[in-house]
């Protein structure tokens, strides 16, 4: 009895969460209103402010933080060095400068409410902290993470993420405590353990990753790909935590470091539908920790302070984006998406109740309010992005150096044998945005001993396709050796990937007319052009005309184009294995007519001579 009773105590909360979120979700989604403040109204509901279904947020909190670092890990997966390099200019000077203004000016208004200078100092450090997982999330929904204000927000948010271990420190100093006992030798043992730590991840994600996952690759069990896969993140995150940074920091790092690997596409797929579920708790969660009898009581003030912290920052980040270039459409965009205070801040403010700097009283309203900007944060962001939408005109262009990278055309390659390397010499050559994925580990360690970059994915499973670009893909070439995988990751691009064209090699003649019934957009037949081309060879060399040889192989394309025609309309193939379906309509017309099939030889269908057309036509 006692067994069950431990049992039915563990599973009702996680039943409660799951069904607050099944309901909510959806409902705020259809509603218009995204995700993030559906899952926030679900924990609200739930919470003591709610129903009290759930009574104390404090641990579900904890848990929840892991899916900021998840988060984190995957935004640097997709943030090459080279890449971060490049926002060093936005991390540097808008993210310190928006760090600084905002702090001087939230904590300027709370020392006027009557809060102790030091207290007031560190509050507005704290406010001036944005919420890095709405702010993303909410990009990620308007798929403006690759966009120029994207992009500047994502510096300022990384920013504020360096910022943390240093505000932690100052914490005691700002209390009166002193580090004055403390020598030289331990100062240079905390620097040393900082530059080990990261030593470490850097050597591991440099040597021993790949390696590593190669040989469970090999062993072909997804599952503990999976569990490998949360290993190397949460084992980042710990390491970098111990050095004395903050977890999210130390994963979001630990995912730049390994953006080069080859797994990359494949770690971002496992982790991804962890990322999802924590986050989403963490955002319930946040809705639970507001305390109703709190609200109810100081309701004007936790209003007017949650609006006037939401103000401020948008005003002053609008404004350094607008000053330092961003036009003012995108100055509304990035702004508003960074006016939720941000999760730091439910650690900072425990921590200065601690040491004295605030109270306990003042600790519970800042709390409440920080919470309250962190629901409001998406309906503000909603509607100033309606403000910038009708602002900007219709005619008015993005400039072709703000485009997402997927606007500007981009392939994904899938499969890298014998024909997609082949294939792929002809995109290089033109100059194609490139990524290629395959599951072979000898071909990708093939492919790196000659300096191309092959990533580890399996083609044949969706979160894998997303991950390594699929959704932002204008061309998805499908490689694959297997007919059989060929086809289903066709259906998998047509249902889930609509706007992108789908090239497909195919095996045989069988599997080409399959291709068509499932809307291939062009496919090629594996041997048929080379042997094609070998064919005319040989008759150039025989008869020593080159123009008739090419003439006929354009001709025996041309009928083998008819032939197929004919066989799609007809439902030839309808027996053969794997193919169920024939369109009413062909794909293709034939180019002439075309003799009447013979049931014993299928694939022999010769077209009609003019003399026999002509006879054709004057009998009907």
């Amino acid at each position: 009895m006692p067994e069950s009773a431990s049992h039915g105590s563990f599973l009702l909360p996680v039943l409660i969460f799951l069904a607050a979120a099944v309901v909510a979700v959806p409902l705020f989604r259809l509603l218009g209103l995204g995700a993030v403040i559906g899952y926030l109204a679900a924990g609200v509901a739930i919470g003591p402010a709610g129903f009290g279904l759930i009574g104390h947020a404090g641990d579900t909190l904890q848990v929840a933080e892991l899916g900021v670092v998840l988060l984190l890990f995957i935004i640097g997966l997709e943030l090459e060095p080279s890449r971060l390099f490049a926002m060093r200019r936005d991390i540097a000077l808008l993210g310190s400068a928006q760090m600084l203004l905002c702090a001087l000016a939230i904590g300027g208004g709370l020392w006027m409410l009557g809060v102790s200078a030091r207290g007031a100092g560190l509050a507005g450090v704290a406010l001036a902290f944005s919420a890095t997982a709405i702010a993303l999330q909410i990009l990620d929904e308007r798929g403006a993470l690759q966009s120029a204000y994207g992009q500047r927000s994502f510096a300022v948010l990384l920013l504020q993420d360096i910022m943390v271990v240093p505000v932690l420190a100052l914490v005691p100093l700002l209390a009166g405590g002193t580090d004055a006992g403390a020598s030289w030798k331990d100062h240079a043992l905390d620097v040393a353990g900082l530059l080990g730590a990261f030593a470490a991840v850097a050597i591991a994600g440099r040597y021993a990753l790949n390696p590593f996952f190669a040989v469970l690759a090999r062993a072909g069990a997804r599952e503990v790909m999976t569990a490998a896969a949360l290993l190397v993140v949460l084992g980042a995150a710990v390491l970098m935590q111990w050095a004395g940074m903050s977890m999210a920091l130390g994963a979001f790092m630990a995912g730049v470091l390994l953006s080069e690997s080859h797994f990359r596409h494949q770690l971002e797929a496992d982790i991804e539908p962890f990322r999802g579920l924590l986050m989403g708790l963490f955002f319930m969660s946040v809705g639970m920790s507001i305390d109703r009898g709190l609200v109810t009581s100081n309701a004007g003030l936790l209003l007017g302070a949650a609006a006037a912290i939401t103000l401020l920052k948008g005003l002053i980040i609008f404004a350094l984006m607008r000053v330092s270039g961003s036009r003012t459409c995108d100055s509304m965009a990035g702004a508003s998406v960074l006016t939720p205070a941000g999760e730091f801040s439910f650690v900072i403010f425990p921590m200065a109740a601690s040491y004295g700097l605030l109270s306990g009283a003042q600790t519970a309203l800042l709390t409440a309010a920080a919470a309250l900007t962190m629901i409001a944060g998406p309906l503000v962001s909603r509607g100033v992005e309606w403000l910038a939408d009708r602002a900007r005109s219709p005619d008015e262009p993005l400039p072709a150096e703000e485009l997402p990278d997927g606007a500007k055309g981009s392939v994904l390659m899938i499969g890298f044998g014998r024909f997609g390397q082949v294939a792929v010499q002809v995109l290089l050559a033109g100059r194609a945005d490139l990524t290629v994925i395959d599951r072979d580990v000898e071909r990708i360690r093939n492919a790196a001993r000659f300096g191309f970059k092959v990533y580890y994915g399996d083609g044949t499973r969706l979160d894998v396709l997303r991950s390594a670009g699929a959704g932002q893909a204008r061309l998805i070439a499908v490689c694959v050796d297997k007919s059989e995988d060929a086809t289903k990751i066709l259906e998998i691009c047509k249902a889930e990937f609509p706007l992108a064209q789908v090239h497909v090699r195919a095996y045989d003649r069988i599997h080409a007319l399959e291709l068509i019934e499932r809307g291939v957009d062009r496919f090629m037949r594996e041997t048929f052009e080379s042997a094609l081309a070998f064919g005319g060879g040989a008759l150039s060399a025989l008869s020593g005309e080159p123009a008739k040889a090419d003439a006929i192989m354009e001709d025996v394309r041309q009928r083998d184009l008819d032939r197929l025609a004919l066989q799609q309309a007809g439902g030839v193939y309808a027996g053969a294995p794997g193919y169920a379906t024939v369109r009413p309509e062909p794909l293709t017309k034939p180019s002439r007519p075309v003799r009447p099939l013979n049931p014993e030889a299928r694939d022999i269908v010769e077209p009609l001579s003019n003399a026999e057309a002509q006879a054709q036509d004057a009998a009907q």
